[in-house]
């Protein structure tokens, strides 16, 4: 018996992964996320199947449930979110299986930020604007951040943010975010990402706040902040290009014909610039 913690992906039903949802097909205990699961996936289980949403569950009971489901020798599908990895609380669940001697596996979905990149049509990082990303959140009601973490110390790099569970603290986010940033830098708040009633709000830390309270966002959002937002730069003479596929630049796989034959320390596609 094993339980195999799956990431969902960000909502759409076609964005979980191929192994991910074979394993739900191939599971007859399904433990989801329901708030945040959409039905179409967990709807995969076989036939008879137990399918439990754990909304409204705290941690003893999934673990219980999962314990019964090892006792008559069931595979379990526990489905999260978006990836697992990233406010997946599955390190707590995981521990407990440990205690208990009960075998677990982790499939990787598709983040939320990559799902939100694509539905803008934008790489987030960019060639002399920003070569890194940031995944973070602030404290509302959740855990504290530890120290260090806090977003005046993790802006200051100047790195594109994606900013987790955060939509009911916007505020601190602008005013946190304005000094390092300036107040024109964009932001986009995507709710609900890759689902039917998805919302994209473009706008800066001077306004995003008005737009957001007039579209009645209060949940489910992710924040992305940084100058590799702004659409403008995609037309802009200035833009720098990544190196990967100028004419100029060579590596190992696109030697220059004076190297040919000879090894290049140049990084190959698919690795950054």
């Amino acid at each position: 018996m094993t339980v195999h913690f799956i990431g969902a992906g960000p909502g759409a039903p076609d964005l979980i992964t191929l192994r991910g949802l074979k394993l739900i097909q191939a599971c007859p205990v399904c433990l989801y996320a329901g708030s945040l699961v959409p039905a179409e996936v967990v709807a995969e289980a076989p036939a008879g199947a137990r399918v439990i949403d754990t909304a409204s569950m705290h941690l003893d009971e999934i673990i219980s449930e999962i314990t019964e489901a090892d006792a008559r020798g069931q595979h379990v599908a526990r489905v999260h979110s978006g990836d697992p990895s990233l406010y997946g609380a599955i390190a707590e669940q995981m521990r407990r299986l440990d205690r208990l001697a009960i075998a677990y596996d982790v499939t990787p979905g598709v983040p939320a930020y990559a799902a939100m990149a694509a539905a803008l049509k934008q790489e987030l990082t960019l060639p002399g604007v920003s070569q890194s990303i940031v995944l973070t959140r602030t404290a509302v009601r959740a855990s504290a951040m530890p120290d260090g973490e806090d977003l005046a110390t993790l802006g200051a790099s100047g790195a594109t943010l994606a900013i987790h569970l955060s939509i009911n603290n916007l505020a601190t986010v602008v005013r946190e975010l304005t000094p390092l940033y300036g107040a024109d830098c964009p932001v986009v708040i995507g709710y609900r990402v890759s689902w039917p009633d998805q919302i994209i709000l473009r706008g800066a830390l001077s306004d995003i706040r008005r737009k957001v309270k007039d579209a009645r966002i209060t949940r489910t959002a992710l924040i992305l902040v940084g100058r590799a937002l702004e659409a403008a730069l995609l037309d802009d003479p200035a833009f720098l290009e990544s190196a990967l596929y100028d004419s100029a630049h060579s590596h190992v796989l696109r030697p220059r014909s004076a190297d040919v034959g000879a090894e290049a320390d140049a990084p190959l596609e698919g690795e950054p610039p």
